[in-house]
């Protein structure tokens, strides 16, 4: 098992929250009755795979702005017996009748992009079958559906009070859910979102999760509710069709990694963006090893140098991961060639210290990038990084009648241009920004973490791996830390209040556009999970310990 980390005594951060410490098993989710979901889970004898579910449907009901069944879900899971990594793609795919062609022909949408909020953002929810999947690949065999989706089941047919930050996001998108489908009520108060501490009941959720616990992704993908679902579409002038929601299936893949100071960071395969991550540590270890930046562990922790060097090793990860994403069944992403020795060598050479880079193109290295994020560990040492989404709060907003979820807009990733590997195509999965992430020490599971919110997936898994393996925090610090968030679109870069005011003032004098975000825009930093597994030296004993983000209502708990 990995052994415990270096603790840097200079960090002058404190944390809000203290850690939270285990030996037995740990959840950690964005809202605290979802991670009791996987608790009850835990406590019945079922594994990190089927609390995790567990977790996913839970937060569909608790947290439906954010996630729920109507989005698409990856998971990465850790297998303590083989010592293995493996991953789940939940994503969906294109209608098969949509087309760029037709778009512009059609519907008169042109430009780069599907708007945000049409119906033809919507693609096939592959968050249904992600989690029947997972149960059946990596669950312990001990419990069916019945029993995992039973806790999420009863938070909605009884009702749960809303949280303190769930709150104020659900209340901003009731506009949405009004003007966006007849159905919008289902998932409102009154025409509201629900005041702080109210009941919110939604029996069509409860209906529509007793028919995949009761018949499988058959209970989903075929039936009342998939009628519902292609009805709810078409009627606002959708193309979907039944036969797109009967073809889709999860896939099984190999994840990601790169080694980073000893620590290998695992994360999805694309058509996910965990690519921008490795390639940024990758981008940093060269730079460290020519000398170029001094070892980020004897660097002051959001000092202007860090941050500086940060902002700029993710420019170019995500000038390459935006250019080379896309779903791999329809083109070859060069993932390994982006991740050589020779090629970040490359990249970190465009690196200046003493500047901000003015405009960061994508390289060539074949020669010539609203969600909810948990992870689970069980007593047996397994680990499950998970994560679900519809996208934009509320996705397309679009209710299927009596089902009580809003279907997700996750096709508004792909590109219209048709030269652009990511380009839309029918039957085809976009760029997707969900992502979680695993790392290892030595083949041992070091930590099982993730932090959601579009484009700063990989930008905090970055930071948060950072804090932990170089400056020695542990969870809940290395998830409180102030962080920044770099604008993909115009590179401006959102910092964080708790960075000091010389910090920043020394970005602006790089040639950074820097912005600071406080209250409830700290959400742009996104809300991250972390469950860390050491060893008790005097013992042998594993011990876990876990954060859950003060960016939203979440809990770690353990035993």
């Amino acid at each position: 098992m990995a052994s415990t980390v270096r603790v840097n005594v200079h960090v002058p951060y404190t944390s809000r929250r203290s850690a939270i410490y285990g030996t037995r098993y740990m959840v950690a989710s964005t809202q605290p009755l979802a991670s009791q979901a996987g608790v009850r889970i835990l406590e019945r004898g079922g594994n990190a795979a089927d609390a995790a579910v567990a977790v996913a449907a839970a937060l569909g009901v608790t947290e439906p702005f954010s996630t729920g069944i109507g989005g698409d879900c990856f998971c990465l899971f850790y297998s303590a017996k083989d010592k293995t990594v493996r991953g789940l793609n939940g994503s969906g795919r294109a209608p098969a009748a949509l087309s760029i062609e037709r778009l512009a022909s059609e519907f008169g949408i042109t430009g780069s992009a599907i708007p945000l909020r049409s119906v033809h953002a919507a693609t096939v929810p592959g968050a249904a079958a992600g989690w029947v999947d997972t149960v059946e690949r990596f669950g312990s065999g001990k419990l069916g559906l019945v029993d995992i989706l039973a806790p999420a089941i009863e938070l909605a047919e009884e009702g749960f009070p809303v949280g303190e930050l769930t709150s104020p996001f659900w209340r901003d998108k009731a506009e949405l859910l009004k003007s966006a489908s007849p159905n919008g009520h289902e998932l409102l108060l009154d025409g509201e979102g629900p005041q702080v501490g109210q009941i919110f009941r939604n029996a069509g959720l409860a209906k529509t999760l007793r028919l995949l616990a009761r018949e499988g992704k058959r209970g989903f993908y075929e039936g009342p509710i998939a009628d519902a679902v292609i009805k709810s579409l078409q009627e606002r002038g959708g193309v979907m069709a039944h036969a797109d929601l009967q073809a889709h299936q999860s896939s099984f893949e190999d994840p990601i990694s790169y080694e980073f100071h000893g620590y290998r960071l695992h994360e999805c395969a694309p058509n996910g963006s965990g690519l921008v991550a490795l390639i940024a540590l990758g981008i940093i270890e060269e730079l460290e090893r020519q000398k170029a930046v001094p070892p980020v562990r004897d660097m002051e922790h959001n000092s202007s140098a860090y941050l500086h060097l940060i902002i700029e090793v993710l420019r170019l990860a995500f000038a390459d991961a935006r250019h080379y994403v896309c779903d791999p069944e329809w083109q070859s992403v060069p993932v390994y060639e982006l991740l050589s020795e020779p090629y970040l060598q490359q990249r970190a050479a465009l690196f200046d210290p003493g500047r901000a880079a003015a405009d960061v193109k994508h390289g060539s290295p074949l020669g010539g990038s609203d969600t909810v994020y948990f992870t689970v560990a069980d007593g047996e040492g397994n680990a499950c990084s998970f994560i679900n989404s519809i996208y934009t709060g509320f996705g397309t907003g679009i209710v299927p009648a009596g089902c009580g979820f809003a279907i997700h807009n996750r096709g508004c990733l792909f590109n219209l241009d048709q030269a652009h590997a990511n380009c839309l195509e029918p039957g085809k999965r976009p760029y997707h920004t969900i992502i979680p992430a695993m790392v290892t020490q030595d083949n041992d599971l070091f930590m099982s973490y993730g932090i959601m919110g579009g484009y700063n997936q990989p930008q905090a898994h970055v930071q948060v791996m950072l804090n932990m393996v170089c400056f020695g925090m542990n969870p809940q610090a290395a998830l409180d830390a102030p962080r920044i968030c770099l604008q993909v679109e115009g590179g401006r870069v959102a910092i964080e209040d708790g960075v000091s005011p010389m910090a920043i003032c020394q970005l602006q004098a790089l040639g950074h556009s820097v912005y600071t975000e406080t209250g409830l825009q700290r959400s742009v930093f996104g809300r991250g999970q972390v469950i860390r597994q050491q060893v008790d030296q005097r013992t042998g004993t594993r011990v876990l310990s876990a954060g859950s983000d003060p960016r939203a209502d979440g809990q770690a708990l353990g035993r």
